[in-house]
């Protein structure tokens, strides 16, 4: 990778960035790539996806501040004398068609007050704790079935892949239900997802036009012949009260919430999987002790997160951080595998230790996100990690993977650490 350098406030050069996202090392290996620009250049320029520039951030008090100061926008489009719609430029340069941006552009990740505001509260109630408390029952039910039916999926060589018939089936089955998406359809989700989340811009383009026109249909199904789901009372927000919710921001919503309710934490099963069973002392102790569930969560959202950095922010103003100085308008990226890795924060950060407590009270790795825009399902996706480890680790006690821990196959996908595949033999 090459040398970074080191920039001051007085500083900001505009000339070629010394990072590129699809730098090798930052591909295969992020937890060096980033944890040596967080040591050597916290806050460094780079390139983006489609070429345009941004702010590398990668030391976790300047990616909380990122996150949660108000400084930092959402959508550059808001700030007075600013960049324009970037990302709807980002879109459109990987092939995405016009009239279908503003499903993309203008999600409730991608707002800003009062709209975010508006948006997080039509949906908020379903992943409270309490709800979701209440979902727990069918989750166990769910990962009980589909750990029902691994032996039957094994090859001839005796390996099952858990991503395919384990980690995606449970997180996908349980956000479907909750939505309203009907059985039928949800193997195509999770081709879009894989389509979506490659670096075939035809590809990506061609399945982003396709989940759209699908919830069009799935949302004019619905109104004929309504159910009891998430999406039977979204639309009737839309219909009762238009100015609450437009019919563009009904099918975006769907959209975030199915994508964003499966793909992640299908992921952090995956990644917590491997890396329970690349370290058997932990499965050990997860094992003999299924109270130590929620905390073995948190440690591995912390350690091997699938979500490796945020969607951009832009600065409404000049803003000093960290000692260089990002001037208004421009793009910052967040990274939160090297925040969460970050020595100023955690004791031995590079060890796995599902039993590591501290010494405050609250969410101390970045997984989940933070501030405003803290994952609107945290609770549900931990709680889907909780009984996906505990129940997996306790029907397969000879659980390990059929590869060796090097031949692993890794997705390179900027911003995502996730597993192409996971065999494992169930013991």
């Amino acid at each position: 990778m090459t040398a970074p350098a080191q920039h001051n406030p007085a500083d900001t050069p505009a000339d070629s960035p010394a990072v590129s996202l699809l730098d090798p090392e930052l591909l295969t290996d992020p937890y060096t790539g980033f944890g040596r620009l967080r040591e050597e250049a916290p806050v460094e320029r780079v390139r983006h996806l489609d070429g345009s520039t941004m702010w590398l951030v990668t030391r976790q008090d300047d990616v909380r501040t990122v996150l949660d100061d108000p400084r930092f926008v959402n959508d550059p489009a808001r700030i007075e004398n600013g960049p324009g719609d970037m990302r709807a430029t980002m879109l459109a340069s990987v092939g995405i068609p016009e009239d279908y941006i503003p499903y993309i552009a203008d999600t409730i990740l991608d707002s800003d007050p009062p709209d975010h505001t508006r948006l997080r509260k039509l949906v908020s109630r379903a992943f409270t704790v309490r709800r979701v408390n209440e979902l727990r029952p069918r989750v166990e039910e769910i990962t009980a079935d589909l750990l029902d039916r691994l032996p039957g999926a094994a090859g001839d060589d005796g390996a099952v892949d858990l991503i395919e018939h384990f980690a995606y089936p449970l997180p996908i089955t349980v956000i479907c239900e909750m939505v309203g998406v009907p059985e039928a359809d949800r193997p195509l989700w999770r081709d879009w997802g894989t389509r979506m989340m490659g670096l075939d811009p035809a590809s990506m383009a061609s399945a982003f036009r396709e989940m759209i026109d699908h919830i069009h249909a799935m949302v004019a199904e619905r109104r004929a012949r309504p159910a009891d789901a998430l999406l039977d009372a979204l639309i009737a927000v839309r219909d009762d009260d238009g100015d609450r919710l437009t019919e563009t921001e009904l099918v975006t919503m769907v959209l975030t919430l199915v994508i964003a309710g499966h793909e992640t934490t299908a992921h952090l099963i995956g990644n917590g999987t491997h890396a329970l069973l690349t370290h058997p002392e932990q499965a050990r102790l997860l094992r003999e002790d299924p109270g130590l569930a929620p905390r073995a969560v948190h440690e591995l959202m912390r350690w091997c997160g699938p979500v490796l950095f945020t969607r951009p922010r832009w600065a409404a103003e000049d803003v000093d951080l960290g000692g260089t100085l990002i001037r208004k308008g421009q793009g910052v990226e967040a990274v939160l595998v090297s925040a969460n890795h970050d020595p100023r924060h955690y004791t031995e950060p590079e060890r796995l230790d599902i039993t590591r407590t501290y010494d405050t009270r609250g969410e101390h790795h970045l997984g989940f996100g933070h501030g405003l825009h803290y994952c609107l399902g945290a609770a549900l996706a931990r709680q889907e990690g909780e009984v996906a480890f505990t129940q997996l680790l306790g029907r397969f006690p000879g659980l390990a993977l059929a590869v060796p821990e090097d031949q692993a196959r890794w997705m390179p996908r900027p911003g995502l650490r996730r597993l192409v595949e996971l065999p494992v033999r169930l013991g």
